[in-house]
C-alpha cells in the first residue's frame, strides 16, 4: 500500500503526478490509501501477518504498483508505467520476503519490520518527490 499511500500524501499536498488518473483527486481514494498504508505499517509487525505472496498480498501489490506506475509514467504513457511497476513488483515480492526472513531470524519481527518500513516509506517518498509536480 506504500504507493498509493505516498502518492495520496503527494496530491493532498498539493502536487500533481505526470499520468491522468482521476481516482487521484478522489477525496475517498486519497484518505482510504492513507488509511491503508498506516494499516499495513502496523500489521506488518504481527507474527500472524500473512506472507506478501499470498493471493491476496500478491492482488493488492499489483494493483498498488499498477495504479503508481501509471500516475508516475508520463501523460500518454500510463498503461507501460503500469505494466512495468508491476512487472517490478511482483519478483521484488519474492525478493523482499526472503530478505525479510534472513532479517527476522536476526533482528525479529518488529525490528526488522521497522527497518524495512523506513527503507521503503524513504525510497516512495524520494521517487514520488522528484516525479510529481507542483499544481
Amino acid at each position: 500500500m506504500t504507493p498509493m499511500a505516498t502518492l495520496a500524501t503527494a496530491r493532498l499536498a498539493g502536487r500533481r503526478t505526470p499520468g491522468k488518473l482521476v481516482l487521484l483527486d478522489h477525496p475517498l481514494f486519497k484518505f482510504g490509501a492513507l488509511a491503508l498504508g498506516v494499516g499495513e505499517l502496523f500489521g506488518d509487525k504481527m507474527k500472524s501477518a500473512p506472507d506478501r505472496t499470498v493471493f491476496l498480498g500478491l492482488l493488492a501489490r499489483v494493483m498498488s504498483a499498477g495504479i503508481a506506475g501509471a500516475a508516475l509514467a508520463p501523460r500518454g504513457r500510463e498503461r507501460a508505467g503500469a505494466t512495468i511497476a508491476v512487472l517490478t513488483a511482483v519478483p521484488l515480492a519474492y525478493l523482499t520476503l526472503a530478505g525479510r526472513r534472513r532479517a527476522i531470524a536476526r533482528l525479529g519481527q518488529t525490528e526488522s519490520g521497522l527497518i524495512e518500513d523506513a527503507l521503503v516509506a524513504a525510497a516512495g517518498a524520494a521517487i514520488v518527490a522528484l516525479s510529481v509536480s507542483e499544481r
